[in-house]
């Protein structure tokens, strides 16, 4: 693998655990909205698909939206939710073991390292502040930075034109089946975390390249040396 010349990282469930925070914001949506209360270990199974198919799914307490529900209905839920993310301040997101020290090393063997995340673009920049990861991206894109989401691959191939690389020049790190199907969908090797949101699906069961339980082992698939982060 030492021909990867970028590794594209999924943000929440991958690099962030940022349930906590979304779980408190949907249940807050929902309940405003006269609908049953949600929980943290049920939203865990909702995520990974975008902000609307999240609040969708707790409106429904369900991973298959009720289609019952208006669009009307959809779009209020929606606008509460991002109302009670935002005024959260992401205080209970943290990130996972060895996620700076990973980020590190990529860069400093320079290697390219982007952020593909379904997660609405608005909220990105804060977080990614917050945890002091900014700077170890060249391109941030949110869900909503093109026409299509993951699985979908277009934006792994605006990545691959902006950079001039062939799809075998790419990696895809993340926690879903969504991520391994961009990648595959894009021609791109993928790289699949046990930990994180797959709506309780072992990751392994959508045949990623590597299979691993610590990000760090992206270092070890690329060929890159572990590097040690003061306060990782």
């Amino acid at each position: 693998m030492t021909q990867i010349k970028l590794v594209v990282f999924d943000l929440d469930g991958t690099l962030l655990d940022s349930v906590p925070d979304l779980a408190i914001a949907a249940d807050q949506a929902v309940q405003a909205l006269g609908y049953p209360s949600v929980s943290e270990v049920e939203v865990r199974d909702y995520v990974g698909n975008g902000a609307d198919i999240l609040i969708g799914r707790s409106l429904s307490r369900s991973l298959e939206v009720d289609s019952s529900l208006t669009p009307e209905l959809l779009k209020q839920a929606r606008v509460l939710f991002d109302d009670f993310y935002q005024a959260s301040g992401h205080k209970l997101s943290h990130l996972y073991p060895a996620v700076k020290e990973t980020l590190e090393g990529l860069t400093q063997a320079g290697i390219t390292v982007a952020l593909l995340t379904n997660k609405p673009s608005k909220f990105v920049p804060e977080v990614l502040q917050q945890h002091q990861l900014t700077r170890y991206f060249k391109y941030v894109l949110g869900g909503d930075a093109f026409d299509k989401r993951k699985p979908d691959p277009i934006a792994l191939h605006w990545l691959m034109e902006q950079e001039q690389l062939t799809a075998q020049q790419v990696l895809m790190v993340g926690d879903s089946k969504n991520d391994i199907l961009a990648a595959r969908n894009a021609g791109c090797y993928a790289f699949g975390l046990t930990y994180g949101y797959n709506h309780g699906e072992p990751i392994s069961d959508s045949k990623p390249d590597f299979v691993a339980d610590n990000v760090s082992d992206v270092l070890s698939a690329v060929g890159v040396a572990k590097q040690s982060v003061a306060g990782d």
